[in-house]
């Protein structure tokens, strides 16, 4: 009796282990937003996107490429001091007083953390000179990142006809703030006392989501619950964008667990490793090694294959050969399609192979017998 309960258990947990490869595998999702994307930051690849290129109203939001372009052309430490008509704008603020002085730095907390209106204008007056000037620079940003289908009117996201976007044009933002160092520092921090002000983070996420280190909440009545986000699990980062969703947090949460389940970052090549050899001629040794120069790695799913080869290497080399000289590229596939390539360099210095110092002295008498 024991041992067939035994063999029923036994199957019953392999039924179990099958479907829970089988969901992990066809893992399907969906959101309760209008527009939304999962983006791997390290490659860029799209894993999910639903509505990506929408026009969408994208509410404070766009205070990510506020913060991107002010630590961009900006001191943190300047002093900047603050005008009335900065503590006038409407909607969610961090309370700034005319003639108060602050720096950028903590004026960016307030914009980040706070989502301050009024530090939005004022970052803009400090940086560009004035509002307009600053927000023709916020739309020279996104044209640099390629979000051809974005629009901004002002630094803050309040409601207005020319301010707009996508999600898949907010992801690609995101991914530019996510390599930003200074930018994640503040928007990973959930409360700070600087500059007189002790402020708390909107960003609910970075309490309750494994991995989150930011981004930026917003919310207007046209454009409803706005989100972007970026979460970090075992060395791999991705960001999430939402726009108009009332069940924002819970889907962030769906989608990274989707990411890092479905496409797990794979290690292709990595900085220093001898990816191919050269032959050398003349040298104190023969043999050449041809190191990567960075690390690359790309999010595959089940029944994706990365591949590696080394190409436009040379055949040979002549001593002497300097390391860190040019030698081709690894090139990496994902099932045969190329989606990336890193520079392969000479991997030490070769110096010319000089003759024994005997063959020299037999050398030199003979020339001088001569």
């Amino acid at each position: 009796m024991r041992r067939g309960r035994a063999r029923i258990f036994r199957g019953l947990f392999s039924l179990f282990i099958a479907a829970s490869v089988c969901t992990c595998q066809c893992f399907s999702i969906s959101t309760s937003a209008a527009s939304s994307v999962l983006m791997d930051v390290d490659s860029g690849r799209v894993l999910y996107a639903q509505n990506e290129n929408a026009r969408m109203l994208i509410a404070s939001t766009t205070k990510v490429m506020t913060a991107l372009v002010a630590i961009e052309n900006g001191n943190l430490a300047s002093t900047v001091s603050i005008k009335k008509s900065e503590t006038l704008v409407e909607g969610t603020s961090m309370y700034l007083q005319e003639g108060e002085k602050l720096t950028l730095e903590t004026l960016l907390y307030g914009l980040l953390l706070c989502s301050g209106n009024d530090a939005a204008l004022a970052i803009a007056d400090a940086v560009g000179g004035s509002c307009a000037k600053f927000v023709s620079m916020m739309n020279d940003k996104a044209k640099e990142l390629g979000m051809t289908r974005t629009s901004f009117a002002n630094p803050n996201g309040l409601d207005d006809p020319k301010h707009y976007s996508t999600a898949l044009d907010m992801a690609k933002l995101a991914r530019a703030a996510a390599s930003n160092e200074t930018l994640m520092r503040i928007a990973s921090t959930k409360r700070v006392t600087i500059g007189g002000r002790t402020m708390t983070n909107h960003n609910k996420l970075l309490t309750y989501l494994d991995g989150c280190v930011g981004l930026k909440t917003g919310y207007t009545k046209a454009a409803g619950r706005t989100l972007l986000s970026c979460a970090v699990r075992g060395g791999q980062r991705l960001v999430a964008v939402t726009l108009q969703d009332g069940n924002d947090w819970a889907d962030h949460e769906t989608l990274y667990d989707y990411g890092f389940s479905a496409y797990p970052a794979k290690h292709a090549v990595t900085a220093g490793q001898a990816v191919a050899k050269a032959a050398v001629g003349g040298g104190t040794v023969s043999v050449m090694p041809l190191l990567a120069v960075k690390s690359f790695s790309w999010p595959t799913a089940a029944g994706e294959t990365l591949s590696v080869t080394a190409e436009d290497t040379p055949h040979s080399l002549e001593a002497p050969v300097a390391a860190g000289t040019a030698a081709g590229y690894a090139v990496i596939r994902l099932n045969g399609k190329e989606v990336g390539r890193v520079k392969l360099v000479c991997g030490e210095n070769i110096p010319l192979s000089l003759p024994e110092p005997m063959v020299l002295f037999h050398g030199l008498k003979s020339a001088i017998n001569d």
